[in-house]
């Protein structure tokens, strides 16, 4: 598990000033905030959140609006700017010719709010203007050399290809999504006494067929389960490594930094 600053480490690494981007729309992107929250009161993470900023206001969907209830109650600077709003303001033009304008729009709302990194968390847009300027990290379910796409992509990929492990990686945000330098990860077998059973059920059926059970497919569910259980974690060590100047988003590491370790003895493994 990641170690709380010494006295002397405090004096020479001022605390991470961070901000925060989500679309607030549910328990992941709950959980993930007050991970954070919860190990920057222990002082576990030295840093403070600047800012959160969330592309949906109140009253546009109820997961979104406890996410805003709890940044406010944090008394954390908010800013909310709905997406939603921004396209019907503009014809519902595609979304791919939306993303600079508001970006842009977003960005004058953002004006004079600093942060040394930033964290998108359950952020569901692309942002090609505000990563320039906001250095930002985000989750990805898998290993750095393991599938693209979505989370549930990667997942059929895995039980497609009958992979032994999976993981979870941190990577820098960029203009591509899930191409920026990847700063960490966290490794777990998907064989063993909890998935081999579910292997050998597996087995026989076809991968349309699994498909069609959806997310509720036991294997599939395993997977996700394990890598969920992860996620957090592996996001609050990447954050302790960037406070404690480890890890420099200026600087990616060439090879990314294994913290399977402290992820592990975060979850009690």
């Amino acid at each position: 598990m990641p170690q709380k600053m010494t006295p002397a480490a405090r004096s020479l690494n001022p605390a991470l000033k961070l901000g925060w981007f989500s679309t607030g729309r549910g328990e992941g992107s709950m959980g993930l905030l007050n991970a954070a929250l919860e190990a920057i009161d222990s002082g576990l993470l030295r840093a403070t959140i600047e800012f959160v900023f969330c592309n949906r206001e109140q009253g546009e969907a109820e997961g979104s609006d406890a996410f805003i209830a709890r940044v406010r109650a944090r008394r954390i600077p908010l800013i909310t700017f709905s997406s939603r709003k921004f396209r019907e303001g503009h014809g519902r033009r595609p979304w791919s010719e939306l993303r600079r304008p508001f970006d842009l729009a977003a960005l004058e709302l953002l004006n004079g709010y600093r942060a040394d990194a930033s964290v998108a968390a359950g952020y569901m847009l692309i942002a090609p203007e505000l990563c320039k300027l906001y250095r930002m990290i985000n989750l990805h379910p898998a290993l750095p050399d393991g599938p693209i796409g979505t989370w549930q992509q990667v997942i059929w990929e895995l039980i497609e290809k009958r992979a032994a492990a999976s993981g979870a990686m941190v990577n820098v945000v960029t203009e591509e999504v899930d191409a920026g330098p990847v700063l960490s990860f966290c490794r777990f077998p998907i064989r063993g006494p909890d998935f081999d059973g579910l292997w050998s059920q597996s087995s026989s059926t076809p991968l349309d067929e699994l498909k069609s059970l959806g997310e509720s497919q036991p294997l599939f569910a395993a997977i996700r389960r394990a890598g969920l259980l992860r996620e957090r974690p592996l996001l609050v060590s990447t954050l302790v490594e960037l406070a404690g100047r480890r890890l420099l988003l200026t600087h990616p590491p060439a090879n990314p930094t294994d913290l399977t370790r402290s992820v592990e003895a975060a979850i009690g493994k």
